[in-house]
């Protein structure tokens, strides 16, 4: 069970590189106004939540007792950023401010994760 968590670990990092190093890549086109939401940053953000359910859920499965707490403010701040995401996604270009906040609550996340114990 260790290997298929340090497997889903490995996989939710991938999901935070595709939306922030997505994001970061569209900030140039801002000045263009030719940004956009790309692929990477929607399927990213789908990595990111689904990979971050099963870790939660296979920390109880091995009768761990993760922080409710951390799971559920890095949840809510995912669901803002997928929110942003799916506002966005159908639009020609995108405001610099939706990539600078999709990129922001990303990096937020990964601060939650890291410095919260």
């Amino acid at each position: 069970m260790e290997i298929v968590k340090g497997i889903l670990v490995v996989l939710h990092l991938v999901g935070f590189g595709a939306v922030f190093g997505s994001t970061l890549a569209q900030l140039p086109a801002v000045k263009e106004t030719r940004a956009r939401i790309t692929p990477g940053i929607l399927h990213g953000a789908s990595l990111l939540f689904a990979t971050g359910l099963l870790l939660v859920a296979s920390t109880y499965m091995m009768g761990g007792q993760p922080n409710n707490a951390k799971i559920g403010v890095k949840t809510l701040v995912l669901v803002a950023m997928i929110v942003i995401i799916l506002a966005n996604r159908k639009k020609e270009t995108v405001p610099g401010g939706a990539l600078g906040a999709i990129a922001g609550l990303s990096l937020l996340n990964v601060a939650l994760a890291v410095l919260w114990n």
